[in-house]
């Protein structure tokens, strides 16, 4: 049984198990929801205590695989400069779409009460700083302290400079550097798959606490949360068509075609790499080179996912409007940035890991609680499959408008005819 089914089935377990009980015997539930969450709330420490080394050392290793591409070609170079620039868009439309559904299909008020109840009352926000001491708080003056206390995007544009001050190093120096951080992120992995492997104890534990006290409330507000998410994902998804249409000069209809096969693989395997082979085909039939396509199509698999900040970003909202925390414009600011930037360090990841690498840092720069994410990473598989199937459909349309279609023989098909 995959690590996800396990995480999911035991979600399931706990909230019937935590209603059943409280249907039964409610004073017996809420003393057993007493000692049981202090588990639940052990194994969401465990996965937050390697967030900030993983996003740190993810993050310096993300921008050198970059840089590097970049160095390779000057179609690979282009290539990422669009990339990025379309993750911050993906960033600002996630906000964007995630506060209009919400405002059009709030959760009702008694279940958010309920699972305000269950989970515990949000920390208190204070009072929202001006945006003038926003902007002068994002350049930290002690990055260490950043990571200490959690102000975190101070201390992912701390890394981000750093990072491209790494890649400006000599060859050597900036060999051992980027290995030093690969080692410490892979190090952090296997610590997250150890506490991964112990989720259906803490995703059950955290269940049963949200089952015996919000009630059969849970399961309207998980499927509240799946929706509004997977309808984010669901428009990013749509929107490479008239990507397409407009940047690549493809007709809706010959795209939709010609990305059909990969998308039934993304749909069904939930990975863009096993996708790569069936994109490959696509770009062929949308008659780009494939000297180029072999160029462009990979970085986009390795380096872009373009549903990423959208959703990341509408999961830390949709948790701030889950315990009625009123988003300002700092706020909201931190959020888009953090979700374009982690995004870059996030990519290659299976789905419960870059769930928790990718949103926590978000939702503490915004500060939103992250409690709920040890509930919502076990409901993630639905909003999976759109993450995946918009990644490689942006993925095809994306490698269209940049590689273009036929013409001029490029760099890149000079060398591969020469050898």
């Amino acid at each position: 049984m995959s690590q996800p089914t396990r995480i999911f089935l035991s979600l399931i377990l706990g909230l019937l198990l935590g209603i059943a009980v409280a249907a039964f015997m409610p004073k017996g539930a809420l003393t057993a929801a007493d000692w049981v969450q202090p588990i639940g709330t052990m194994w969401l420490h465990a996965l937050q205590m390697t967030i900030v080394p993983l996003v740190v050392s993810l993050l310096i290793t993300g921008i050198a695989a970059t840089a590097e591409a970049a160095r390779a070609s000057r179609l690979a170079g282009r290539a990422l400069a669009i990339f990025i620039a379309l993750l911050w868009v993906s960033s600002a439309l996630g906000g964007a779409l995630t506060l209009g559904f919400l405002s059009a299909f709030p959760l009702g008020s008694d279940l958010a009460e309920a699972l305000r109840g269950a989970l515990g009352a949000a920390p208190p926000t204070g009072e929202v700083p001006p945006f003038s001491a926003f902007l002068v708080a994002i350049v930290p003056s002690n990055p260490i302290a950043s990571a200490v206390n959690d102000a975190f995007l101070p201390m992912i544009l701390f890394t981000t400079v750093f990072a491209f001050a790494i890649t400006r190093l000599p060859a050597e120096e900036r060999t051992r550097l980027t290995a030093f951080f690969r080692a410490i992120g892979d190090a952090m992995l296997v610590m997250i798959n150890w506490v991964l492997w112990l989720g259906p104890i803490g995703v059950g534990a955290l269940a049963y606490v949200v089952g015996a006290r919000a009630g059969t409330s849970a399961f309207g507000a998980l499927l509240h949360y799946v929706l509004i998410v997977s309808s984010v994902g669901i428009v990013l998804w749509l929107a490479s068509v008239p990507f397409a249409w407009v940047a690549a000069k493809v007709p809706p209809g010959r795209f939709v075609r010609a990305i059909l096969p990969a998308q039934s693989v993304a749909a069904s395997t939930q990975s863009s790499l096993a996708s790569l082979p069936a994109m490959l085909r696509g770009t062929e039939a949308l008659n780009v080179p494939v000297a180029r396509a072999g160029v462009v199509l990979p970085l986009a698999v390795a380096l872009f996912r373009w549903t990423g900040p959208a959703m990341n970003f509408a999961v830390a909202i949709y948790v701030a409007h889950w315990f009625g925390i009123e988003l300002g414009a700092g706020q909201l600011a931190a959020g888009w940035a953090a979700a374009a930037i982690t995004t870059m360090g996030a990519v290659g990841l299976p789905g419960t890991i870059s769930f928790v690498s990718s949103i926590a840092p978000i939702a503490i720069a915004m500060g939103v609680p992250i409690a709920p994410l040890g509930l919502l990473v076990a409901v993630e598989t639905i909003p999976d499959i759109f993450r995946t199937v918009g990644n490689v459909a942006m993925d095809v349309a994306a490698t269209r408008a940049i590689a273009g279609e036929g013409g001029e023989e490029s760099e890149a098909d000079a060398l591969l005819r020469a050898e």
